[in-house]
């Protein structure tokens, strides 16, 4: 696990642009977080460390967007869903188990149908600004991503 604090706003987008470096094909991010957290903002860094150009706007209504970056970026948010169900309508194995990176916001809405192998994101409001974000590997994978943020992280990069 990592634990580290935003201070702002900035920050936090910079902690998702290391990780956004850092992914691969295939990798699967489940973020949590009360509304006004960060989580949009932390997915906004992630896309930017993939190569994704323009802004990322939270696909709240759409409830998938599809970026072009280094590899595929997918964006969803599943805070309007009404059961974990409703994922098969929108294909989510197509997602989760094919070639890019899929960022999930809301992720404990739809708990059951995530990957075992996954990294959990959590982001606490610590303060006006400031933010704890936990990173919980599930799977090696992960565990090394983690690990290797970690790196990037304490060497203030």
């Amino acid at each position: 696990m990592m634990v580290t604090v935003s201070h702002s706003p900035d920050e936090t987008c910079r902690l998702g642009e290391i990780l956004g470096r850092l992914a691969g094909p295939g990798d699967v991010f489940c973020l949590n977080g009360e509304l006004g957290t960060g989580k949009t903002v932390f997915a906004r860094g992630v896309a930017a460390g993939l190569g994704v150009e323009g802004r990322l706007a939270s696909p709240t209504f759409t409830l998938i967007n599809e970026h072009r970056g280094r590899i595929p970026f997918y964006h969803m948010d599943v805070y309007r869903l009404s059961s974990p169900a409703e994922m098969w309508d929108l294909g989510y194995e197509e997602y989760f188990y094919g070639h890019g990176v899929t960022l999930v916001e809301w992720a404990n809405l739809v708990e059951e149908v995530l990957p075992g192998e996954r990294l959990d994101i959590n982001i606490f409001q610590t303060g006006e600004q400031s933010r704890e974000i936990v990173l919980s590997p599930r799977g090696e994978r992960y565990r090394r991503l983690a690990e290797e943020m970690e790196k990037f992280v304490r060497a203030g990069n």
